[in-house]
């Protein structure tokens, strides 16, 4: 505790400069939360067309409670009230500008660190980012600062109920001794109660076996992860072991875009447009029955133009890709592919390709996390992704009759 004794009239005053920043920061964070809600309170007058309460012929929509979003900014936590429509769709740029801001010099840094830059090189950097040099000391205990905060993120309690999860393995290289060798990172994106996705893990695998993947759901689960209903992910090895053992009453959804790659792999090139056709044909049907019905028919067809091993793939394998149909119609297509996690990937690919080889695993977890951190704070995770009313009206026992 810091104290400063100032001397008045004969007196001694003790002074605690600690209680005094604590109690200057409270009034700041406070400030900020206030001005946060304030303004979202105007957005949503502007788009009822009225303010609440107010009685007029130009209001467009009325006020349906809030809900509450936690907001990381430069005075610290703040809770926002965020507002909710009853016809119109609430979408407020505020929760990105602000977030973004800090994750994004969060992440520059962490990738400059692991690139190799060196310390004088992100001196230059960093001048030309905040307008003023720091020492090499200064970059040395932001970077272990920003390790800090990235480890913090990953391991923060999961709440509520996250009805659709995604995941999926990224490979990177891996540098050590002369030697190069792969390296996975496991992601996890999940959609909550709201709609909302979010990024829900990030955990370095030795490899995408069966104890990786136990693993990681075990991290999930842990952390609070629970109301799984939909598990949507590639065919991996030892993923649906560790997902029975920890979410056994999760579905489990074969990515189509997947399946279709595999099954291609036995096709001659001359045959490949033909045959996805077929393959389409199948889930386009109204229903599961219909489905398997068409499959049954797509197998024959293969047969008889001697693509047995296709028929065989698509025999053995499309009843896996068919899970979603037993959701809300209206989340089909965003529930039988990868998709959400794959464009990801894809972003996180582009943003390490300069790193090139990582030093070890623990390198190429931070800066995927980094870039993860960063993106779910952006119009990403800020925008609703899925009406989840959709699925609170429907039949539980249709969900239910997907397990298995």
């Amino acid at each position: 505790m810091s104290e400063r004794k100032i001397e008045a009239k004969g007196q001694i005053i003790q002074i605690d400069e600690g209680q005094i920043r604590g109690h200057l920061d409270e009034v700041v964070r406070s400030t900020v939360e206030s001005t946060l809600n304030a303004l979202l309170d105007a957005e949503a007058d502007a788009l009822c067309g009225a303010r609440r309460y107010e009685r007029r012929n130009e209001r467009r929509d009325t006020r349906a409670g809030h809900y509450e979003r936690q907001l990381e900014t430069k005075a610290g936590e703040v809770t926002l009230a965020v507002p909710k429509l009853r016809t119109l769709k609430f979408e407020t740029a505020i929760i990105e500008r602000y977030r973004r801001k800090e994750s994004s010099v969060e992440e520059a840094l962490v990738e400059m660190y692991l690139a190799g830059v060196s310390v004088r090189r992100v001196e230059d950097i960093t001048e030309a980012l905040w307008g003023s040099r720091v020492s090499p000391s200064t970059v040395s205990e932001l970077n272990q600062k920003i390790y800090v905060k990235i480890e913090e993120w990953r391991q923060r309690p999961i709440s509520g109920a996250y009805a659709y999860v995604f995941v999926d393995g990224i490979w990177m290289k891996r540098a050590w001794g002369g030697e190069v060798s792969n390296v996975s990172v496991l992601v996890a994106i999940g959609v909550d109660e709201d709609g909302y996705r979010e990024v829900l893990g990030v955990v370095e695998g030795s490899k995408e076996d069966a104890a990786s993947w136990l693993a990681f759901f075990r991290h999930l689960k842990s952390r609070g992860l629970g109301g799984v209903k939909l598990i949507v992910s590639d065919k991996c090895l030892g993923l649906l072991e560790g997902m029975g053992e920890v979410f056994p009453e999760a579905a489990w959804q074969r990515c189509v875009v997947h399946f279709y790659r595999n099954v291609m792999t036995v096709v001659p090139k001359g045959r490949v447009k033909e045959v996805m056709a077929m393959l389409k044909a199948i889930h386009a049907q109204e229903d599961r029955t219909a489905a398997e019905e068409k499959a049954l028919r797509v197998g024959e067809k293969l047969r008889e133009m001697k693509l047995r091993e296709a028929a065989a793939m698509i025999t053995d394998g499309v009843g896996e890709t068919l899970c979603y149909m037993a959701f809300p119609r209206e989340h089909w297509r965003s529930l039988r592919t990868n998709n959400p996690l794959e464009r990801l990937n894809r972003e996180i690919r582009r943003r390490t390709r300069v790193v090139g080889a990582f030093p070890d695993g623990r390198s190429a977890l931070m800066l995927v996390a980094a870039r993860l951190r960063h993106i779910a704070a952006t119009a990403w995770g800020t925008k609703r992704y899925l009406d989840m009313d959709r699925l609170k009206a429907f039949p539980e026992e249709e969900t239910d009759n997907a397990v298995g």
